[in-house]
């Protein structure tokens, strides 16, 4: 059921346009997936992801385990039926939401004993369980069980870290038992490249349907986070889709997409809309700021979604102002859309042999704006 191909790439760089093919549909890449943590991306219907070009979104299985349960979204016919999301689903495992409570919780070579954020009910996750949750949730692709690591950390502590993430891809791998779901390995390796280096090629050894990249945007500068990346790229398999998990500005997808790197998550998108801070090709804008209280104009004149299409950003700034609901819809319909048509507009550099223009003049037409 599940297929990945290479169709076009870039002679000026390591950036390519791929196809992947899961049960419930075409991924092109490089590809966005906004944020569903809980089945839901925030302030959008499953209509809204539909209009936007949305073809995968992300869900997190650590969240769905504690509530409402795997094993009730199982008996409800799965997270798509749940959720009425006709595209493709990729989960997360957890690990990097077990990383962020780090107080709650205690890691062996087993696993890892953890205490619900919700309710401080005690869990032990395995790479068993793991596999087991997600499996259940009947996704397209599911993400092997790791360790995220804090930043900084030493050598010592991250080579362990990484042993312990290539031992669980293994237990992952050997539990896994629905062949139609892709199954994605983690490299980690911290913030040293040779560690990034060696992780990737013992996780590619264990041979995966796609590779993923964890243990990054947790605090690092852009530079280490590039470097880091570039580290376990030049290893990884060519012939398999590559994910560098929860990297999201458009600089650092651009750069990653020059890189090779072929999918992309992030709640930013969504959290700045929340917070007021729109994506535009004319840089930043943050709706409150007074210059905009009588500016008739759309959000963004080149943008062609829902919001710019209907309403100015003078009544957005009312709407954010007045605290009413409907400007976290508007505001993440737009920054949505904006990352998706920036992947579409991504590919056809690729497939014209045009990225790294296209990626010099989108930055400097960022840059020259400036926005808020």
């Amino acid at each position: 059921m599940y297929s990945f191909e290479i169709r076009a790439r870039d002679t000026n760089s390591r950036a390519r346009v791929g196809r992947m093919t899961t049960g419930h549909g075409v991924i092109d890449t490089p590809v966005f997936m906004p944020v569903g943590t809980r089945a839901t991306v925030k302030a959008l219907s499953p209509e809204d992801l539909e209009s936007s070009g949305a073809e995968v979104i992300l869900a997190n299985a650590y969240h769905l385990y504690l509530r409402p349960g795997h094993k009730l979204i199982g008996k409800l016919g799965g997270l798509h039926k749940f959720m009425s999301w006709k595209g493709s689903i990729l989960t997360d495992s957890g690990g990097f939401q077990i990383y962020s409570l780090s107080p709650l919780r205690k890691i062996d070579t087993q696993g890892v004993t953890f205490r619900s954020h919700l309710d401080g009910s005690l869990h032990y996750l395995t790479p068993a369980l793991a596999m087991e949750v997600q499996e259940a949730l009947g996704v397209d692709i599911i993400m092997c069980l790791d360790e995220c690591i804090p930043f900084p950390s030493d050598r010592s502590y991250t080579r362990q870290s990484a042993i312990l993430t290539r031992e669980w891809a293994k237990a992952c791998k050997i539990s896994r038992r629905n062949e139609d779901q892709a199954l994605f390995g983690i490299v980690q390796g911290g913030m040293y490249e040779d560690l990034r280096r060696e992780s990737a090629l013992e996780i590619s050894e264990i041979d995966f349907d796609g590779y993923a990249i964890g243990g990054l945007s947790v605090g690092e500068s852009k530079e280490m986070l590039l470097e880091m990346a570039h580290a376990a790229l030049v290893v990884l398999p060519e012939d398999r889709p590559r994910y560098v998990m929860g990297v999201g500005t458009p600089e650092d997808i651009l750069s990653c997409v020059e890189m090779g790197v072929d999918m992309f998550d992030c709640v930013l998108p969504t959290r700045n809309a929340r917070n007021g801070t729109l994506t535009t090709s004319e840089g930043k804008v943050v709706i409150k700021n007074a210059r905009y209280a009588e500016d008739d104009r759309p959000l963004d004149p080149e943008c062609g979604c829902y919001t710019c299409r209907n309403f100015s950003r003078a009544y957005l700034r009312h709407l954010f102002m007045a605290k009413e609901i409907l400007v976290y819809r508007l505001n993440t319909i737009h920054n949505i859309y904006f990352y998706i048509q920036l992947m579409r507009r991504i590919r056809d550099s690729i497939h014209n042999n045009s990225f790294v223009q296209f990626k010099m003049e989108f930055l400097e037409k960022i840059n020259r704006n400036g926005g808020d």
